[in-house]
């Protein structure tokens, strides 16, 4: 099949197309025809080789964890899915080497659920990683709650964007900090921004007085100190950058895989509770150009490989 691949770690030319083996379905994967793999900064950051501590890479390394296809072939203990399913999947495992950035991908049943059905499969892609780190920070270690005012950092990207979402549904009120280009953009989403920088502080103060009841910091450093500082008396703190919060009382998130947690996100979807903003999309052959685009940092929503299946 055709994949993007790397053989060692680096910038983004040592992304290659081409030719890779087809994936083997284990007993509890499913064999899953592409459509859409969006990325994920944390796909560079392996591309560099910032987890190697964490996971261990197989070469020929495939990049991307997140997916929208549809099934192809069920393993032979997966009965969760049939043949013409339409998929989508946080298809993370415990090594670098399967991704999505792929015709196909061998995806493990826990990884995956329904692809919501009013969702593109280019918006579906945008979904799963970004929509689970929003959901286990939002819901389940900062317990957002109806009233509740919640701090959520770069509010515009594909991970805030979605914990607005979700924050605006609890019934919370969501202040969310962007460049000023993308104000409006959060307050249709139903947040009130702020822009980040020199001054972040006394800018949200000004609209939280007593404080924040949560924060979700996705930046780290100076950014979650700001946040500690902002919470009111009780308030819970969470990042997914910076491990330093638990120095702060607070919890530090990172995503996991979970089916349930999946299925719970294309339902609210369906529900038109959550939607995902595109921001741009280019074809599997550049994916290259696509994670350059990505560590620039400045993506509204989210980035989107698609796959065209000459078949």
């Amino acid at each position: 099949m055709k994949a993007i691949s790397y053989n060692g770690y680096g910038g983004p030319d040592v992304l290659q197309y081409g030719e890779v083996r087809d994936p083997k379905v284990g007993p509890d994967s499913v064999l899953v025809k592409v459509r859409a793999a969006a990325v994920n900064p944390v796909d560079w950051k392996c591309r560099q080789g910032h987890l190697d501590g964490l996971l261990d890479p197989v070469f020929p390394v495939i990049p991307g964890w997140d997916v929208a296809g549809v099934v192809v072939r069920p393993g032979a203990s997966a009965p969760e899915f049939e043949v013409g399913d339409e998929v989508i999947g946080y298809v993370r495992e415990d090594f670098l080497s399967r991704g999505t950035f792929a015709e196909y991908v061998a995806a493990p049943v826990r990884t995956l659920a329904p692809k919501p059905r009013n969702l593109s499969f280019e918006e579906a892609a945008g979904l799963p990683l970004a929509g689970l780190t929003a959901y286990q920070v939002m819901v389940k270690a900062l317990q957002v709650k109806d009233g509740d005012t919640v701090l959520v950092h770069a509010a515009a990207g594909g991970v805030g964007s979605l914990a607005v979402q979700l924050g605006r549904h609890a019934g919370a009120r969501v202040i969310g900090t962007a460049s000023e280009r993308n104000h409006d953009f959060l307050r249709e989403l139903g947040a009130e921004p702020v822009t980040y920088g020199d001054g972040l502080i006394e800018r949200v103060r000004a609209l939280a007085p007593d404080g924040v009841d949560a924060a979700f910091d996705t930046i780290g450093g100076d950014t979650l100190k700001a946040s500690a500082e902002l919470l009111a008396s009780g308030g819970r703190l969470a990042s997914i950058a910076d491990g330093e919060v638990l120095g702060l009382g607070g919890h530090y998130c990172f995503v996991r895989p979970d089916a349930a947690d999946l299925l719970r996100l294309t339902e609210l979807a369906e529900q038109g509770v959550v939607t995902v903003h595109v921001d741009e999309t280019f074809p599997l052959e550049r994916a290259a150009d696509a994670h350059r685009l990505s560590e620039k940092g400045r993506t509204r929503g989210k980035i989107v490989v698609t796959v065209d299946h000459q078949d």
